[in-house]
């Protein structure tokens, strides 16, 4: 299972009248530590930034599954409520879950996620989509490639 890190990156970025203007923006990285986050949000943003960067915060996130779409190019974040029946005492209960959801727009994210929810055999409700301002999302890197 992924742990994702949600990292604020703070750096100095050219804007279209040609000035340099302190940004921070998020990203979000699979890691087994608040460590390799740090290193891994360097790793993958330093070749994008000229100047000065520094890593403002990172913290952990509660999302447990990821679904991509490389055409768009926003994050939204759906709260999604999947709804069991106790047998013991016939009530209904609620877990919640956090999913990632890619999109161009608000309905691009809703279609993806219930896409992505196709096979699922649990009952679930939307609790909220809302946008994000994630940036980028960036997986682990898997050592098993094989070396000739």
């Amino acid at each position: 299972m992924a742990n994702w890190f949600e990292c604020k990156v703070a750096y100095h970025k050219m804007v279209e009248n040609g000035m340099q203007k302190k940004v921070t923006d998020t990203f979000l990285v699979d890691a087994l530590s608040f460590t390799e986050a740090e290193a891994r949000v360097i790793e993958e943003v330093t070749p994008f930034v000229s100047g000065e960067m520094d890593v403002a915060s990172v913290k952990k996130t509660k999302i447990s599954e990821i679904f991509r779409d490389d055409t768009a190019d926003k994050w939204y974040l759906v709260k999604v409520a999947f709804i069991t029946i106790d047998e013991k005492t016939a009530q209904e209960k609620r877990a919640i879950s956090q999913i990632l959801v890619a999109g161009s727009n608000f309905k691009g994210a809703y279609d993806n996620f219930m896409e992505g929810m196709k096979g699922t055999m649990a009952d679930f409700d939307i609790v909220t989509l809302s946008e994000t301002n994630i940036l980028d999302v960036y997986a682990a890197k898997l050592d098993g490639a094989s070396h000739q």
